[in-house]
């Protein structure tokens, strides 16, 4: 029997559904709204690995959702990106977004080596860091081949990043000298998830959100050149490698598929209330994805692996704000 059509796989594939489901619907509430769904799915995921037994057969239906359903759900948020929003926002709102990618990058998988973490895991937190979470750590992980365990650390440790960060922005707002529209600029510039910018972002109300949402929008349109760097990267730094070596399988198909869909969304012909829709089904598909990577790792791994990394992450995203704060200051 083809293991898709098998009992085992239906309840495994409606376990990360139900996962999904229910992280969705606790994002809902205060203070768990900063967390956003995927990182509740993840955490949902890890705790029923350490409090239960899921069944061996079950993994073929997790496994599927933690791989195959993910690629969809990251084509299909490509629905939320209008590239016109970009462009209308100007050079400078362009300018910070790039600079403050590139640094955390550099700087977040500079300190990952400086503490010895798994090279793999480096990139996963940096590319996390500085880019839009979960979700770029697990687009960027096939690019590396990174396993299971180590994409869910990477999601892991950038998700309770990112929440402990949106708790300070939300208390510093007013003891920070920035207009609602430059504080905008500097959350989503500097924050991690797209659900951080926007809670953290509400403190200075409606301007700051649109432009925390159009600056954070910027470094997510930017996951496609870093994933397809990175990818030629890696290969390139492996042993056996050859310098000049080059294969089609360094594009990431599903990421392209993510940028075709954000140019169909620019051209205005899907109606919001469609790619509304589209982007919610891509965060189920996504948070079925998380659940299923959090089923897949076991809380000691995550300490095993996880501590120099979130330290790492940790230095990097205070670097991060403090650099941000001054590009805003200097170009806004």
């Amino acid at each position: 029997m083809n293991k898709y059509l098998s009992a085992p796989f239906a309840k495994g594939l409606l376990l990360t559904l139900g996962i999904a489901v229910v992280a969705k619907y606790i994002s809902t509430f205060p203070f768990f709204s900063i967390m956003g769904q995927l990182v509740i799915a993840i955490l949902i995921g890890m705790i029923l690995r350490a409090l239960f037994s899921v069944p061996d057969a079950w993994h073929t239906g997790i496994s599927f959702s933690s791989k195959k359903l993910l690629r969809l759900g990251i084509i299909l948020l490509g629905m939320r990106l209008n590239l016109a929003d970009i462009y209308h926002a100007g050079a400078s709102v362009f300018l910070i977004a790039f600079i403050n990618l590139v640094f955390a990058l550099f700087v977040v998988y500079g300190l990952t080596r400086m503490f010895h973490v798994d090279k793999k895991l480096g990139i996963l937190t940096a590319c996390g860091t500085a880019i839009c979470g979960a979700a770029a750590v697990v687009a960027i992980a096939p690019q590396i081949k990174a396993n299971e365990k180590e994409t869910a650390v990477g999601a892991a440790i950038v998700a309770i990043l990112g929440t402990v960060f949106t708790l300070v922005y939300t208390l510093l707002y007013s003891l920070i000298d920035l207009t609602p529209a430059q504080y905008g600029v500097f959350s989503g510039g500097t924050l991690h998830e797209i659900a951080h910018v926007i809670a953290a972002a509400a403190a200075g109300g409606n301007e700051a959100v649109d432009m925390a949402i159009i600056v954070k929008l910027t470094r997510v349109a930017l996951l496609v050149p870093v994933a397809i760097v990175i990818g030629i990267w890696y290969r390139r730094s492996e042993k056996g490698q050859e310098k000049g070596a080059f294969s089609a399988s360094i594009i990431p198909w599903f990421i392209v598929g993510f940028l075709v869909m954000s140019a169909i969304n620019s051209t205005g012909i899907v109606p919001q209330a469609v790619a509304e829709m589209m982007v919610n089904i891509a965060y189920i598909l996504i948070g079925m994805a998380m659940a299923g990577l959090g089923l897949n790792v076991e809380i000691k791994t995550f300490k095993q692996l996880g501590g120099k990394a979130f330290a790492a992450g940790l230095i990097g995203s205070v670097c991060l704000s403090v650099l941000g704060y001054i590009l805003v200051v200097l170009f806004q």
